[in-house]
């Protein structure tokens, strides 16, 4: 028997237990009724939430409001139904707007729907062959960049429906013939649309600030709509544009196919999948960070893959976990995977009982409610730190950044993630150490020369309310992943943690982002958590990144963090 079971080894996961969903794991667990009412609360929390979201963002996305409807309910039951992560909520998303209303433009919404069923393809074999653990490796600043990008341009996709303007042509999607369009058609400005617009950003501010338990966005579009039904505003609303919603889902059908269609919407596909696993895992890892929970990054891209197939029988588009309502619904008290297929239920309720109603919301409010989406999308915060961290962090922000507002969201992510890779050698090769006069094999020394020994204390193996943790080597976003699963054990019955960053050559901004979440969660759990031997430059980086007091300390050793703790126990 090993003496010390912390040392122990677990054994290799089989294929069933890697793919098993989160769902069945939960109902394993023990699920009774306290777990399905708190699943129902969040659940139709969720919905509420998602209801106007999702039309909003299938009409940016240049579809009907009934496919954004479709979307949610069948693919957000099949992403929680299969899933590998317990929190996890499905549906359209505004970080895919960009790239759908591309394809629609240039496919049809036929082509569309062919790109979604071929991109949830793509996903199940990126699951099924494990390769779910690679997408970890992009970059923090890459993340942060492409984010921003899509939320300035969901934004500028939204003035003409903020402002009512009409235009003489197409509305351009390049940025800068985009604003110039719109300035040109200045003069055409709608006085009512915009009133629409503020009074919808102004009431789902307002909840937020003074009601944030309530669901503002749902207020502020129905509000709208009162407004505009009492006043007879001549405002553009979804039934003088689509005719309306239906009031029941279509029957599955697959989607129109051929060879020629199949190649011409395939670099669509494998843009929807590639976005669409960036995303969901990204979703999947803020539910982690809010609940100390850890997902299966490669069951969730299986079940992406379902959903999105799923959501192509039914007409629906591009499948993601959204990052806004997964947060929604660990907030609201979820238990697991139930809350995400309720929430499902809830929104193929709310179709079949309120569609008529559906018709008299104002384009302006659901314009205003991606303007509030979109602002909420740029990780301001994030953004500024990366720029205060380093020229090289900075670098790949704004590249990735400017690349996807200006040129194109792939090209962003490609760019961005090239140059994190090249700044990561250029730091590694600069982190190298060469000592002179060494032999090639090191010769015994006396205990007496080394002068940073200390006599051996059995109460520091010992004491089971401390545990050291220590890094050695670069600890660069390709690492990330690894000691953010070791760092989430720090708050298991322990009162403090030491973590010991003195064989840390090189730290970057993602390691940085780890350390955060992992400080963050120690607080929360009541445990004292110290960072000992940091070079000022990885102190630097780390209080650049909010990795300071009250959430951590600093040390010289981790002999200095432990006479510390004593001292604290003694007084």
């Amino acid at each position: 028997m090993d003496a010390n079971p912390r040392l122990t080894r677990h054994k290799k996961p089989t294929f069933a237990e890697l793919f098993t969903p989160k769902l069945v794991t939960v109902l394993r667990e023990g699920y009774g009724g306290a777990q399905f009412k708190a699943d129902a609360i969040a659940g139709l929390t969720v919905a509420i939430v998602a209801l106007p979201l999702s039309m909003a963002i299938a009409i940016a996305s240049g579809v009907s409001p009934d496919k954004g409807l479709f979307t949610a309910i069948i693919g957000g039951f099949i992403v929680s139904a299969l899933g590998g992560s317990r929190f996890q909520i499905g549906g359209p998303a505004g970080a895919f707007i960009v790239l759908v209303a591309a394809t629609v433009a240039r496919e049809g919404v036929d082509g569309l729907i062919l790109a979604t069923m071929m991109s949830g393809v793509i996903l199940l074999a990126i699951g099924y062959l494990r390769l779910g653990t690679y997408i970890k490796f992009i970059p923090y600043p890459v993340t942060v960049g492409f984010t921003a990008g899509i939320a300035v341009i969901i934004f500028a996709s939204q003035l003409s429906e903020m402002f009512g303007l009409t235009l003489t042509g197409k509305e351009p999607r390049p940025l800068v013939p985009k604003l110039m369009a719109l300035a040109k058609a200045a003069d055409t400005v709608n006085v009512s649309t915009v009133a629409v617009t503020v009074l919808t950003i102004g009431t789902i501010l307002a909840f937020k600030r003074w009601r944030p338990g309530w669901p503002g966005m749902l207020i502020a579009v129905g509000a709208a709509a009162l407004v505009v039904t009492l006043l007879s505003l001549p405002v553009e609303t979804i039934g003088t544009r689509f005719g309306g919603i239906p009031r029941s889902l279509p029957w599955p059908a697959m989607p129109a196919f051929s060879l020629d269609k199949a190649i011409s919407v395939l670099p669509d596909a494998v843009a929807f999948a590639l976005l669409g696993a960036i995303e969901s895992l990204l979703s999947a890892v803020v539910a982690d960070g809010m609940t100390g929970r850890r997902h299966r990054s490669n069951c969730e891209l299986v079940a992406q893959g379902f959903a999105n197939i799923g959501s192509a029988l039914f007409g629906g588009i591009c499948v993601t976990g959204t990052i806004a309502r997964t947060a929604t619904n660990v907030r609201a008290g979820a238990h697991g995977p139930v809350a995400g297929m309720l929430h499902a239920i809830f929104l193929l309720a709310f179709m079949l009982i309120a569609a008529p109603l559906a018709s008299y919301i104002p384009l302006a409010a659901l314009a205003g409610v991606l303007a509030v989406v979109a602002w909420n999308m740029i990780e301001r915060h994030a953004f500024a730190a990366l720029i205060r961290s380093s020229w090289g962090d900075a670098l790949v922000l704004m590249v990735t950044f400017l690349l996807v507002v200006f040129r194109d969201l792939t090209e962003g992510i490609v760019v961005g993630f090239a140059l994190g890779s090249i700044l990561f050698i250029d730091r590694m090769a600069k982190s190298i150490a060469v000592e002179t006069d060494q032999p090639l094999v090191q010769e015994d020394v006396a205990d007496a020369s080394n002068g940073s020994r200390h006599a051996y204390e059995a109460g520091d193996a010992g004491d089971t309310d401390t545990v050291i943790y220590r890094i050695s080597g670069a600890f660069f976003f390709g690492a990330a992943s690894t000691v953010g699963a070791v760092l989430d054990r720090i708050a298991d019955q322990r009162k403090s943690f030491i973590l010991d960053c003195s064989g840390v050559p090189f730290l970057d901004s993602t390691a940085a982002n780890v350390i955060e979440g992992a400080a963050r969660k120690a607080r929360q759990a009541g445990v004292r958590f110290f960072i000992t031997g940091a070079s000022p430059q990885t102190r630097r980086m780390l209080i650049t990144h909010g990795v300071k007091r009250p959430h951590v300390s600093y040390a010289a050793s981790v002999k200095d963090a432990q006479e510390l703790l004593r001292t604290e126990t003694a007084g």
